[in-house]
């Protein structure tokens, strides 16, 4: 199998690694199991518009880091889960993507994102 240069080789996390690395993160959890363990965490707003405005904030951070999670879009939630689809489990990747929606939203605030 060869890799393209501009895609990072990624590994699974073993579990006290994902365990360790949760407990650093404010409100993710995880779910699944087996090939759908992933982690995720459910994000509300106080519109439509500003989920939405979310929603694309992180369909665009996706697109940066060539690394996309399922989004559950409700009225005024949107739920993100990770995982890393290739190595069928969680990667360091997931986590640096979690950590950067977090990022989009300062002290919790859901107002809207932040991005820049």
């Amino acid at each position: 199998m060869t890799t393209s240069p501009s895609r990072p080789v990624r590994s699974a996390l073993t579990a006290p690694q994902i365990v360790a690395k949760l407990a650093q993160m404010q409100d993710w959890r995880l779910s699944g199991d087996g090939p759908t363990l992933a982690i995720e965490k459910t994000f509300s707003f106080t519109s439509y518009l500003k989920n939405i405005a979310f929603v694309n904030a992180v369909a665009f951070l996706a697109e940066q880091a060539d690394h996309h999670p399922d989004l559950l879009v409700a009225y005024k939630t949107c739920e993100v889960r990770w995982r890393t689809h290739d190595v069928r489990g969680i990667s360091n990747t997931d986590f640096e993507c979690a950590l950067k929606v977090d990022a989009l939203l300062s002290d919790g605030d859901t107002s809207g994102p932040h991005i820049g």
